[in-house]
């Protein structure tokens, strides 16, 4: 009996010291605590820019001759460009000439290879055009498919939207690193009013979205393309939209 009353009176004891140190450990100190604190912003708006880019190649066995078709077809489809679509912006770019040579089996161990001789040559070039004319893409895009190829198609916004809406991607911010102090507030036991804001990083390095990729690089001689001013039918292109986000950091002090 006097065993099972010690026992008894030493499970008492534990529980009790059990609740003194779970309720000391629930009321640490938060007085003059320095909290860091990281916080996103994020800003969705449609897009209302387009880089369309635009391929011209072909091949022939006279180098010269292979030159002077891709010089007059991109000649031809940047002025169908800029008839179709005055304000878009031009730009040429890469233009490369390869070697075309034939195929040739495994030689047997001990022979020499022979000098390769080019049956032909490939020459190409590209065709960038940026516009916010998104209205008229479908019908730019179709006259100019007449004489060169859609190599890529990227939907995203125009520098201008981007800062007009570095304003709402700030508030955005802020305002989610006021909902994170209030949390962590709360988690302390402390009243949100204790916080003070000591300093606060905003991280504006242009890490966003701005770009989304609709048509995938595709490179096709013209000779498959059928070049020669055909009509091409209209394509359909959705633009959709593209996410912007601001990031931070807070250094917030608990009076």
């Amino acid at each position: 009996m006097t065993v099972m009353k010690t026992m008894l009176a030493a499970a008492v004891v534990t529980a009790a010291a059990t609740v003194a140190l779970s309720a000391q450990a629930q009321s640490l100190p938060t007085s003059g605590t320095l909290v860091v604190v990281p916080a996103n912003g994020e800003v969705v708006h449609a897009n209302d820019q387009v880089t369309v880019t635009l391929a011209i190649e072909e091949q022939d066995k006279d180098k010269a001759a292979a030159a002077s078709r891709v010089n007059q077809k991109m000649n031809q489809g940047a002025a169908i460009v800029k008839k179709a679509d005055p304000q878009a912006v031009l730009k040429t770019q890469g233009y490369y000439t390869y070697a075309v040579y034939p195929e040739t089996a495994p030689l047997p161990p001990g022979v020499a290879a022979k000098p390769r001789v080019p049956t032909g040559w490939r020459v190409g070039q590209y065709l960038q055009v940026t516009t916010t004319n998104l209205a008229a893409l479908p019908k730019t895009v179709s006259a100019a498919q007449g004489v060169l190829t859609l190599n890529r198609l990227n939907f995203g916004l125009a520098p201008a939207t981007i800062r007009k809406l570095d304003d709402q991607r700030i508030a955005a911010a802020y305002k989610n690193l006021n909902e994170r102090v209030a949390a962590i507030a709360g988690a302390m036991g402390r009243n949100v009013n204790d916080a003070v804001i000591d300093t606060i990083d905003f991280e504006g390095s242009g890490n966003y979205a701005q770009r989304v990729s609709v048509a995938g690089a595709r490179n096709m001689s013209a000779d498959a393309m059928g070049y020669g001013g055909n009509q091409v039918a209209e394509p359909s292109f959705e633009p959709g939209e593209t996410t912007l986000n601001m990031g931070l950091v807070a250094k917030v002090k608990f009076k």
